[in-house]
């Protein structure tokens, strides 16, 4: 049955939360498309972290509307947690600050939800967008493989929701961790439960050069090939090549790089010592098997920058 065809006291409650710090320019945007919403029992809250700019005059505007606090944190995920610590919904998600929700959005993901008990969570298609909400492209989402997650992030983080007892069992988000928190977090719940892909889009994902993963993303690669290695042992070619191009292409101008002996010598050496750095210990078939992946991946370095 379709989930707006059911009356709201048999809905499951839906907890959004989204952590904030200093994005005044943004968060209003990402409340409205919250409070939107067409399905009728959501309890939403805002997590800050001290903000200095026109974020609490933006949320005192709203008055009762939602729940907010606003004091020091350990960063985004530590804030996730209180949310989700504090929710009582059934099912889970994540707003940040500076991210939207399409009309219907959490309509869809509950209908979903409803109509595939199997799956502990739900994720849909998004867009990136520029800073003036301008889109991009879409998202590279695609349907659920846990293989394929070892090598890429297919999932857009606020287009994913969740059932509130699938974090009861595998717990929080990991607040040690900055840049790949969700990346984290489906690898961990795709272990013990079923993922769903919804072929609807569902959300977008702002970019612009604040962004965590835009102006860090060096040390995003880097957190990433840590939290993989932890996770499955080995770090596939693709994130050793990307941590590589990402690392090395801070240091040369990058519309001259590919032209440079030094800059091309560099990768190559780079990825090959990322890749045996975290993959030594595979045995000889398998390493056999991915240091052929490790080439492809250069070449597709090389052939897309020709």
């Amino acid at each position: 049955m379709k989930a707006s065809k059911l009356g709201a006291s048999t809905l499951p409650l839906v907890t959004v939360v989204t952590p904030s710090y200093n994005q005044g320019r943004f968060i209003r945007e990402t409340i409205e498309s919250v409070l939107s919403q067409d399905y009728p029992h959501i309890e939403y809250m805002v997590i800050d972290g001290g903000s200095t700019d026109e974020t609490l005059s933006i949320l005192n505007s709203y008055e009762h509307r939602f729940f907010w606090v606003s004091e020091p944190d350990r960063g985004q995920a530590h804030a996730i947690n209180k949310g989700w610590q504090r929710a009582k919904g059934d099912v889970l998600a994540w707003l940040n600050s500076d991210d939207i929700y399409l009309p219907g959005a959490i309509a869809k993901a509950v209908d979903y939800l409803i109509r595939n008990q199997q799956v502990g969570m739900v994720y849909g298609d998004a867009y990136y967008v520029a800073e003036d909400g301008r889109v991009i492209k879409p998202y590279p989402t695609e349907p659920f493989d846990a293989n394929r997650l070892v090598d890429t992030c297919t999932i857009c983080q606020p287009a994913a929701f969740i059932r509130r007892a699938v974090i009861d069992d595998i717990g929080y988000l990991d607040d040690s961790l900055n840049l790949c928190i969700d990346y984290d977090l489906w690898i961990r719940i795709s272990r013990n439960y079923s993922l769903g892909h919804l072929s609807e889009y569902l959300a977008k994902s702002r970019l612009h050069a604040e962004c965590k993963t835009v102006k860090q993303r060096v040390a995003a690669y880097k957190e990433a090939l840590e939290m993989l290695y932890r996770h499955y042992g080995f770090v596939p070619p693709s994130w050793a090549c990307g941590y590589a191009y990402r690392a090395l292409e801070t240091r040369f101008n990058s519309s001259a790089s590919w032209k440079n002996p030094v800059f091309v010598l560099g990768l190559i050496t780079f990825c090959s010592w990322n890749f045996l750095r975290y993959n030594y210990r595979m045995p000889l078939v398998e390493l056999g098997r991915w240091v052929w992946g490790l080439r492809e991946g250069i070449k597709k370095l090389f052939a897309a920058h020709r």
